[in-house]
């Protein structure tokens, strides 16, 4: 049992980039409790008797059948798990929450959406910025999927730009009400929600505010909808606009404080992400799967070509961005769960000590909605590629899968923006003395001008030169990012494509460091020769991760500095980025591929 006195050890959000985590201080999926696996196994079960099998019908759009399914998924606790016992929910922690998240979204991305909007931006504004009437009203409804919720912030103007939002909310003469006008599109669950969280500027305030506004077929208030949104994917997920023509909403349904609106859309969004990134888990474990067997299966040259080196390449691969994404995943979950619970105990409310966290953890949450939302999207790709012809055709899986993944590098914020989030919030927690990059920034810039060690490092031990290289990475973030702020300061944002270079380097490190970490602490407890392939899959990703971080630190230097400067950062590059003693890479592609095969499915 962890003590306090060891939560206040734990890292703020973003300190991984210059405090040491070591393998014993992260969580993985191998910690689970047994109330967590039997809620994972429960989930499994219900995905495979409820959505798997009706993959077709999802895809034919039956809208029906995914408000059928949501509200099976309301009976049984699974919309509930993350809300307190007092609003009727089943008041499990962080690390639960996502491990519903992951495994309820797998099978079908019209499901994962719809619980996704349903669960989180559509229940955790009340839940966090709502008074305790309006939690007492709303929240027990949506906990057991008596109402669905969803949530109105985009409009045809107001994207990734929130707050430049038309829609308007006008107070009535009495005082006691608000009139809302106005239009919002690509709502998720528009067909079947009956709570919507709106976002509506009052007069000519700066910021929106959000309200609470009910529907009801039979009273529909000046609301009404667009028609089914015609998708790429996500068929069977109801995506609508929604027209507001004079609705009236009690001035009690006002959401927290006038003009508050912008902030609570982007806190939501923030355990929206994170989320998300859990979204993507399952799905890539299934792929894989279906990748396995399918490669086992299919004969050619009279050989199953998982033997072929060509499709044991893809299976390695898909299996690795799975496994990292997960160490990452739950590592970032059990950081937030543990964060709740110290300020649960320091007396602080549930709903300020979740608000806090999920601020304090912004930018791991954005890092990981980037990450996984493309691995997804990578994975089944090659899932296509691995089937051939049939991974095109809509009777196997893959295609749909792949279709599927695309949203998710758009919603909760495109990948764009979550890049320059990250690398932005990064910065301004350092003005703040939240974390200290200058001191590690002048360090390394030192370290450049210096004289380099010709002393030979050990790396005997396992992940020794992994550690060291991810210690390098960070150096290189580093490097680029405080000459950056050093040379542009305040006007660093407006240098978007030195923030999307910067931002993959911070990405990659992290994620990197969390497969690692998941690997060694796995090897500790369970032996090196249980986790061989697990370590191969570590050191797969890492070794890729590595060129990454090259590539776009050369962009980024390229992009900012000239003569001596950028001989010297490139010198410094290339030391940073050097291996000592290279890895084998179609070696570990192998050992993960052999083992992927002989089990015939995703095993990790």
């Amino acid at each position: 049992m962890e003590t306090t006195e060891n939560k206040n050890e734990l890292l703020r959000g973003g300190q991984f980039l210059v405090k040491e985590t070591k393998a014993e201080d992260v969580f993985t999926p191998e910690d689970f409790n047994e109330e967590q696996k039997m809620m994972r196994d429960s989930v499994k079960e219900f995905v495979d008797r409820e959505v798997w099998p009706k993959k077709e019908e999802f895809e034919n759009k039956n809208y029906a059948l995914t408000e059928e399914v949501m509200g099976k998924a309301g009976e049984l606790g699974f919309l509930g798990v993350a809300i307190p016992e007092e609003y009727e929910g089943l008041g499990m922690g962080f690390v639960s929450t996502m491990l519903v998240c992951d495994y309820i979204s797998g099978a079908s991305g019209s499901i994962a959406t719809a619980f996704g909007a349903h669960t989180g931006i559509g229940t955790l504004p009340i839940l966090l910025y709502g008074n305790e009437e309006q939690r007492k009203k709303y929240i027990p409804k949506l906990a057991t999927g008596e109402w669905f919720g969803a949530y109105c912030l985009t409009e045809p103007g107001a994207g990734s730009d929130a707050n430049s939002g038309k829609t308007k909310a006008e107070l009535t003469e009495d005082g006691k009400s608000y009139k809302i006008n106005g239009q919002k599109m690509w709502i998720s669950n528009a067909g079947f929600a009956s709570v919507f969280i709106v976002f509506a500027r009052i007069q000519d305030d700066k910021n929106i505010t959000g309200f609470i506004v009910e529907y009801d077929k039979e009273n529909p208030n000046g609301i009404t909808f667009g028609e089914e949104e015609k998708k790429l994917g996500i068929h069977a997920s109801s995506t609508r606009q929604v027209f507001f023509n004079d609705t009236v909403v009690s001035a009690e349904n006002m959401l927290s404080e006038r003009g508050n609106g912008f902030k609570i859309a982007m806190n939501a969004l923030n355990v929206g992400r994170i989320k998300l990134a859990a979204a993507s888990l399952e799905a890539q474990r299934r792929v894989t799967d279906v990748a396995v067997k399918y490669a086992n299966d299919r004969v050619q040259f009279k050989t199953p070509i998982a033997k072929f080196g060509a499709i044991k390449s893809k299976l390695a691969e898909m299996a690795t961005s799975a496994y990292v994404g997960e160490a990452a995943c739950y590592r970032a979950a059990k950081n937030i769960d543990d964060r709740i619970n110290l300020r649960l105990e320091g007396g602080e409310s549930h709903a300020d000590a979740e608000l806090k966290t999920f601020e304090e953890y912004a930018i791991e949450c954005s890092i990981l909605k980037v990450a996984c939302s493309e691995d997804i999207q990578n994975c089944s790709d090659e899932g296509i590629q691995v089937l051939g012809g049939m991974g095109f055709s809509a009777d196997t899986p893959m295609e749909s899968a792949w279709r599927d993944a695309r949203i998710a590098r758009i919603y909760e914020g495109t990948n764009e923006i979550n890049r320059m989030l990250a690398v932005g919030m990064l910065i301004k927690k350092a003005m703040k003395g939240h974390v200290d990059l200058l001191g590690p920034a002048q360090a390394v810039g030192e370290e450049l001008t210096g004289i380099p060690s010709m002393d030979k490092p050990d790396f005997n031990e396992l992940f020794a030169e992994e550690k060291d290289m991810i210690k390098k990475l960070k150096k290189v973030f580093l490097m680029v990012a405080g000459s950056a702020v050093q040379k542009f300061g305040q006007d660093l944002e407006e240098h978007q494509q030195l923030l999307l270079a910067a931002s993959d380097i911070l990405i990659e490190a992290y994620m990197a460091e969390s497969g690692i970490l998941r690997a060694e602490k796995n090897v500790k407890r369970f032996g090196e020769d249980a986790q061989k392939e697990q370590i191969a899959m570590a050191k797969l990703y890492l070794y890729h991760a590595v060129d990454t971080v090259n590539q776009k630190a050369k962009e980024g230097i390229a992009s900012f500095a000239e003569g001596d400067e950028q001989r010297m950062m490139l010198m410094g590059l290339k030391r940073f980025t050097k291996y000592d003693r290279m890895p084998n890479v179609v070696a570990l592609r192998n050992t993960i591929a052999e083992k992927l095969t002989s089990e015939n499915k995703y095993c990790f």
